[in-house]
């Protein structure tokens, strides 16, 4: 009796470790946003550069997750999950304690390996947990608990970081708790283990199936949306301290406002919408959605407007999101799906370090306001891939 209550505790804590660890790879970048003009003020950071803090952990987790996607595939995504939480604890919070830009840039770029591996487990075990319908709520869910803290964790870091912002850096230290309930809820799941033996070449399948134009369409869409969305991570805190001079308190109010909606419409609404209109006319729309609300930020100069725009472009993002992860899902074979899923959230990620890089060069040569008229452009472009016509393959 005491073993079924154990395992029963267990089952009833996988998805709830799977939600909170996965929102882990929001925390990264949305709990120093926040901070981060002060940030480049004490460290003397260029302020075209200054964005790249919050988004260089996106590269290295771009570069790192389709491997430790196809690891999660053969040993299994739960045994990915421990070490990736133990090793995010430890990069996220001596982030704190680095003395100028390029060793800060170092820590953060080891933790985006952390977080590849986060990614990898997370999916993985999402993707092998659940099929069909199922699987489309659940991500739906998913993407409503990255979104909720994304309203948490943007408002912790500017609550903490308001007395100073090294602080907000040590909120990352939550994943060594969250890694030992991983290490207990997981213990002995062999279930969660790939069927496939190393013999069947995981490899050499995953770059056939990546390869596929409908594949390739798919991941580029992931990628330029996440350029668009991480624009309002990075450049609206620093344009509403020049604009308006906010604090990194209220800061992180309007970080956080763009996810009330999105977590709403995520759980409850994408699932619905993408039934009643279509996948893709649905995804469509939450692009319109967010291309119709980056543009007028330059135009807004009061904070009000400004946490409505960003509440309804979070809306877009909530439709966004769910779908293409769950397209994604639709085109992968069982044995390949954690890696597969992985890089899709590779993409993501390199979507968000190319966003400052990118939108960098547009302040450079234009201003700041340029910076939301590209993003929203960038957002009707990828919208519009969904739709593009593929070559048929020849018979």
């Amino acid at each position: 009796m005491t073993d079924w209550v154990r395992q029963f505790s267990r089952d009833k804590l996988r998805v709830p470790v799977i939600l909170a660890a996965g929102s882990l790879t929001t925390m990264a970048g949305g709990a120093i946003a926040p901070v981060l003009p002060d940030l480049m003020q004490e460290l003397d950071i260029d302020l075209a550069w200054g964005g790249t803090l919050a988004s260089f952990h996106c590269l290295t987790l771009a570069l790192c997750s389709p491997l430790l996607g196809l690891l999660a595939d053969k040993i299994g995504p739960s045994r990915v999950l421990f070490p990736a939480m133990t090793f995010y604890g430890i990069f996220g919070v001596v982030g704190a304690w680095m003395p100028n830009f390029w060793s800060l840039l170092l820590v953060r770029g080891l933790l985006g390996i952390a977080c590849g591996g986060l990614a990898a487990s997370c999916l993985g075990v999402l993707g092998r947990l659940y099929e069909g319908e199922e699987r489309t709520r659940m991500l739906g869910f998913a993407t409503a608990a990255l979104t909720l803290t994304g309203i948490v964790y943007p408002l912790l870091g500017g609550l903490v970081g308001n007395t100073y912002w090294q602080y907000a850096f040590y909120l990352n230290g939550i994943a060594f708790p969250l890694a030992l309930l991983g290490l207990y809820a997981f213990d002995s799941s062999p279930s969660f283990v790939s069927k496939s033996s190393p013999s069947q070449g995981l490899g050499g399948k995953l770059t056939r199936e990546l390869s596929r134009l409908v594949t390739a369409r798919l991941l580029l869409t992931m990628g330029l949306s996440s350029i668009a969305m991480y624009a309002v991570v990075i450049y609206a805190p620093i344009y509403l301290d020049q604009a308006l001079g906010l604090t990194p308190k209220l800061n992180g109010m309007v970080l956080a406002s763009r996810a009330i909606g999105a977590a709403l419409i995520s759980a409850f609404g994408a699932k619905p919408l993408a039934k009643m209109i279509g996948l893709n006319q649905s995804t469509a729309l939450g692009f319109g959605i967010m291309a119709a609300t980056l543009a007028p930020i330059p135009w807004i100069t009061e904070l009000w407007g400004v946490l409505v725009a960003a509440a309804i472009f979070g809306l877009g993002f909530g439709i966004v999101l769910p779908n293409l992860y769950n397209a994604l899902a639709n085109l992968s074979p069982f044995e390949l799906r954690a890696s597969i899923l992985a890089v899709g959230t590779g993409v993501s990620f390199l979507g968000q370090f190319a966003s400052p890089v990118l939108l960098g060069i547009v302040l450079n040569i234009w201003d700041l306001a340029t910076v939301f008229y590209a993003a929203s452009i960038l957002t009707i472009l990828a919208g519009l891939l969904l739709f593009a016509p593929l070559p048929q393959p020849k018979s």
